[in-house]
């Protein structure tokens, strides 16, 4: 783990273990999900330690501090070294998890094709 220098924002999300791959790093940059500093990025943009990222992937929403640059993909509690999440950050993850938890989406529940009788249900709700 190297302290100084930069790295690219795409492959810093990486290493990190943000995206499992670089190129859904790179789209989800592309898709707005990644700022520093509040600033939207490009992939390219270069991160250097004590950056402020925001992350979105999914439904959850990171802020952490860029706290050291890695070339090479490393086990999770390697990469947990490399960043260092904001206490608001951390609360408002927890929170929202606890959110979830206690009402789901509707049909989070749903897996696969509908059955017979549920198909029928759903042809004579879209009739009336």
């Amino acid at each position: 783990m190297s302290g100084e220098g930069r790295q690219r924002i795409d492959k810093w999300l990486w290493v990190a273990r943000f995206f499992k791959t670089r190129s859904l790093a790179a789209a989800a940059i592309d898709g707005g999900k990644v700022h520093i500093g509040g600033h939207p990025v490009k992939p390219a943009r270069e991160t250097r330690p004590g950056d402020e990222i925001d992350i979105t992937a999914g439904e959850v929403h990171w802020t952490v501090v860029v706290r050291g640059l890695n070339e090479q993909r490393r086990p999770a509690p390697e990469a947990r070294l490399l960043y260092e999440e904001t206490a608001e950050s951390r609360a408002r993850r927890e929170r929202d998890a606890e959110l979830r938890r206690l009402a789901p989406a509707p049909g989070a529940d749903l897996r696969g094709r509908p059955t017979k009788k549920a198909g029928r249900q759903i042809r004579r709700f879209g009739e009336g």
